[in-house]
């Protein structure tokens, strides 16, 4: 017994230090491209390869560039009209399938995950052959419209979890007190679901931002995102403007991280 233990605990070592190894490498494989990225941002040479001295050319020269400020301002209000969307279609569709029963539930349930799974190429045909039947215009109507036909699942699925380890006897508690059904909801129901409305909304929020191929077939020259206009720059070349505006955008994205962070320490 003795001599078996100092081997097993030798044993585990090892394991802990191949497994701390393995996810060392991991995060290098995965973040050191975008250290680069940052630390080219600054780079004086218009060549990503070669390096020539720090200068910030390339954030003044994107922040003079007016085709991207537009798109980034589309991306923007486009993101947040999806987010108020699916967060309303979600959160009100996963309350409805939760309090409700009735015939064609599960049914509807999977046709609401289909837009999770679906390919985006798919969605982004089917969208525009159906605008184009329907003779609706592309513009941002047709952009937030395919955009919250799969950012919604993501919400709804999230409430729903949520929904499964609620109480019942709040709103029963609610109603008794004289509430309506829609004063329960709002005042009982809507604060219990509060983090898996956020999570859902923040994800909905990143999934529209991001967007690209079905933003593709549904945008209008007018409405077109900044994922659009850099596919566009990127397929002429790598401009060291994509490398600023990459660095932006990930400072943002920390920034959200640690602002969720926080708030989410404060809710407890």
């Amino acid at each position: 017994m003795s001599a078996s233990r100092p081997r097993t605990v030798s044993g585990l070592k090892s394991l802990n230090w191949f497994l701390g190894a393995w996810t060392t490498l991991v995060f290098v494989f995965l973040y050191a491209p975008i250290a680069v990225l940052v630390a080219y941002s600054f780079n004086a040479s218009r060549l990503n390869i070669v390096w020539t001295g720090f200068s910030l050319e390339w954030y003044r020269r994107l922040l003079d560039n007016t085709p991207l400020l537009r798109a980034a301002k589309n991306s923007l209000i486009i993101a947040t009209v999806t987010t108020v969307l699916s967060v309303a279609i979600g959160t009100g569709g996963a309350w409805l399938l939760h309090r409700y029963r009735y015939r064609g539930a599960r049914g509807i349930q999977t046709l609401v995950a289909v837009p999770m799974v679906m390919p985006e190429i798919l969605m982004g045909i089917s969208l525009l052959i159906f605008f184009a039947t329907l003779g609706i215009g592309l513009g941002f109507a047709t952009v937030i419209a395919g955009h919250v036909t799969f950012c919604f699942p993501f919400v709804m699925v999230a409430v729903q979890a949520r929904l499964k380890g609620l109480d019942p006897a709040l709103e029963e508690a609610a109603l008794d007190l004289g509430a309506t059904p829609w004063r329960a909801f709002w005042l009982v129901i809507v604060p219990s679901l509060r983090p898996a409305i956020v999570a859902g909304g923040l994800m909905a929020f990143t999934l529209s931002l991001d967007e690209l191929i079905v933003t593709f077939f549904t945008t209008s020259a007018a409405s077109a995102t900044l994922p659009i206009r850099v596919f566009g720059m990127a397929k002429v070349g790598l401009n060291p403007m994509l490398n600023a505006l990459s660095a932006i955008f990930i400072l943002a994205t920390v920034g959200f991280v640690l602002l969720s962070d926080h708030l989410r320490k404060l809710n407890r």
